[in-house]
């Protein structure tokens, strides 16, 4: 059996062939490898683990207001880039391509929201704030293509590669991680030389992550080098870390030993999840990177790339919070979650709960209820054609609270639906809800329930 050693041997010989990336990127990549086959882990002694304070973990609304001036707004802007992390397919909502050209709303895709919205402050302050997208081995090529329609737009477009692919034990190996892949990219130095200090970072499809003026001042004011906004979680959050004091730094926690479970479920500070929104600042990058200190947890995320097996390594970068000076947490409205990961949440942002103003999602006022309604969808309703296909019009959900849809159902247009619905469609039985139909509180399994 091939021995650690013996495999970042073979594996130093296979990179050093590869010329079309810098020694820089060579290096790290060796490092993490050697990292993953040494088994190094992270440990947390969890009797020393503090709930963080309200000067950690900033709550939003005791955030100073933005400056109120459109020369001191525009000083602020053009400290700033954003950085959207574009690396996924639509596979899983039966899409091809990067998930970003999906279309969210009246015709116009992710991609074209988060344009539309860094060139309306570009106009509005005369700012020139960049949107770099970080592609994957995916997603680059496609990418390349999609962003020529944008050439014309008051915006600068930039792409990089999240990391490279190599072989080993007939296994390719791929790694993506952002800090170092803006370093290595030399993406990081060019926009230092521009004057920029922050980096906002966030995924592609949340729709609720768009530049905010009172958390970029924030940080400017008070020297912050790395910020994670987290949210309150609802029962609809399973996944994301949350954000504990350990040692007099933040550190995220994704994993709770089960020992441990019931002590966190109980203190409200513990509630919170990493919304995956960061704001970073660009000159500790380059001294973190270039120092090789930050060493987050290993990731290893099995893949497939055109038939062959890939396993790629990727380190969170919420867990990169840990290593920076005076790193905080900012307790943000749930509105600043809002991705969209299948076409259930789709249904949410169509509806009549969404309205689209310059570019942003935003909440329609009429609903009472903070959260927004649950909605499960068949595997019927997995794909996007078929998502549409089944609705004439997607229906008013102002008023709902839960939503459960299965089995052969159609939807008529102008269909209304309040409180909590189930329309779980016998077996080969069609069931179509009729145009104009106002459903609620009901049960529905055949058409004799629509009567």
């Amino acid at each position: 059996m091939t021995t650690a050693t013996e495999k970042l041997s073979a594996l130093k010989s296979a990179v050093a062939g590869l010329n079309e990336i810098s020694e820089s990127e060579k290096n790290g990549f060796i490092s993490l490898v050697s990292r993953y086959l040494s088994g190094e882990a992270q440990h947390v002694e969890w009797s020393k683990i503090q709930t963080p304070t309200d000067e950690v973990v900033v709550p939003y609304d005791t955030l100073a207001p933005t400056p109120d001036g459109s020369s001191d707004v525009k000083n602020l802007l053009d400290k700033l880039v954003v950085l959207k992390l574009n690396g996924g397919l639509g596979t899983t909502m039966g899409c091809t391509g990067p998930k970003s050209v999906i279309e969210v709303r009246d015709g116009l895709t992710f991609l074209d929201l988060i344009v539309i919205q860094i060139e309306n402050l570009n106009s509005k302050y005369g700012s020139n704030v960049p949107l770099l997208l970080m592609n994957s081995f995916n997603t680059h090529d496609d990418t390349q293509k999609i962003v020529e329609k944008y050439q014309n737009s008051n915006i600068e477009i930039h792409t990089f590669n999240q990391g490279i692919l190599t072989r080993m034990d007939g296994t390719l190996l791929a790694h993506g991680d952002v800090f170092p892949s803006l370093l290595n990219s030399g993406k990081l130095d060019a926009l230092l030389s521009q004057g920029k200090e922050y980096v906002f970072v966030a995924n592609s499809d949340n729709l609720g992550a768009i530049v905010d003026l009172k958390i970029l001042n924030h940080l400017i004011q008070n020297k912050n080098e790395y910020c994670m906004e987290v949210t309150p979680k609802t029962l609809a959050d399973v996944k994301g870390g949350t954000l504990i004091s350990y040692e007099g730094r933040l550190l995220e926690i994704a994993q709770v030993p089960d020992e441990h479970v019931n002590e966190f479920k109980s203190i409200e500070k513990f509630k919170i999840f990493n919304t995956n929104n960061l704001w970073v600042n660009l000159n500790a990058v380059k001294r973190l990177v270039e120092a090789d200190a930050l060493k987050m947890e290993i990731i290893p995320n099995p893949k497939e790339v055109d038939g062959i097996k890939v396993l790629q390594l990727e380190t969170a970068a919420g867990a990169a919070i840990r290593f920076f000076d005076k790193a905080i947490g900012i307790n943000v409205p749930r509105s600043r979650f809002l991705p969209v990961k299948a076409t259930s949440d789709l249904l949410l942002v169509q509806s009549d709960l969404y309205t689209l103003e310059d570019g942003f999602v935003i909440r329609n006022k009429a609903r009472a209820n903070p959260e927004n309604p649950s909605i499960e969808l068949g595997p019927e309703f997995k794909k996007v054609s078929n998502f549409l296909g089944r609705f004439k019009s997607i229906p008013s959900i102002v008023e709902l609270d839960s939503l459960k849809v299965a089995g052969n159902v159609w939807f008529g247009a102008g269909v209304i639906l309040k409180g909590k619905i189930s329309i779980v469609a016998n077996p080969g039985v069609k069931l179509e809800v009729p145009d104009g139909a106002v459903i609620s509180d009901k049960e529905i399994n055949g058409p004799e329930d629509l009567l």
